[in-house]
């Protein structure tokens, strides 16, 4: 019989500073209620230039060990989903895998927006289920506040930063992520140019 795949370890790292709804309607035509009615976001988090992609995403890594009470030694794969990667190579999540001391882990970045953490589940899941690894570490990453485009009032309010982890184990028990349908619709790919590259706020 196939393994299971339990989440066994999370954890999770922001940057220090905040940005409310009312210091975004100062910066563009909108306002706290208009924000929360749409989306249910109050604040996101802004990284400073000492956080990164990879930072944030160690740091959400060792806290999903220490939940787990597993070694780093004792992953076998890294999986880190991110948009805003610390480089286009070496992969950040290889970035993570050498600052935590993962290694045995192998490691690689996984690009899918914002359904890039449920793919990177899926494709641990897979792979624990496989029977090829026992111990997977996931990260989602982003610091998109380098990225968005701060006049963009439908955009930009929707983008923060920060990153969240989980372990998954192996184990007999039935339990844990059990199954996932992935699908993309790329069809609207053309439609998101006013989305990115203005500076982040102060």
């Amino acid at each position: 019989m196939s393994p299971y795949a339990h989440i066994t370890g999370w954890g999770m790292s922001v940057p220090e500073r905040i940005l409310t709804n009312e210091e975004l309607a100062k910066m563009v035509d909108t306002d706290d209620a208009w924000i929360v009615e749409r989306t249910g976001i109050r604040q996101r988090y802004i990284a400073s230039p000492q956080d990164t992609s990879a930072s944030l995403a160690t740091e959400a890594a060792l806290q999903a060990l220490k939940v787990a009470n597993i070694k780093p030694s004792d992953v076998d794969l890294i999986i880190v989903s991110t948009s805003s990667p610390e480089h286009i190579f070496p992969a950040t999540a290889c970035l993570v895998q050498d600052r935590i001391g993962a290694n045995k882990a192998g490691a690689f970045d996984l690009s899918a927006a914002c359904s890039g953490f449920i793919y990177a589940l899926n494709v641990a899941t897979n792979a624990i289920q496989s029977g090829s690894i026992k111990t997977a570490l996931v990260v989602g990453t982003e610091t998109l506040s380098r990225m968005v485009n701060w006049k963009d009032r439908g955009t930009c309010i929707l983008f923060g930063d920060g990153a969240g982890a989980f372990v998954l184990q192996a184990a007999e028990e039935p339990g844990g992520l059990l199954s996932a349908v992935m699908r993309s619709d790329g069809s609207g790919g053309d439609a998101d140019a006013a989305v990115w590259l203005s500076p982040p706020p102060g």
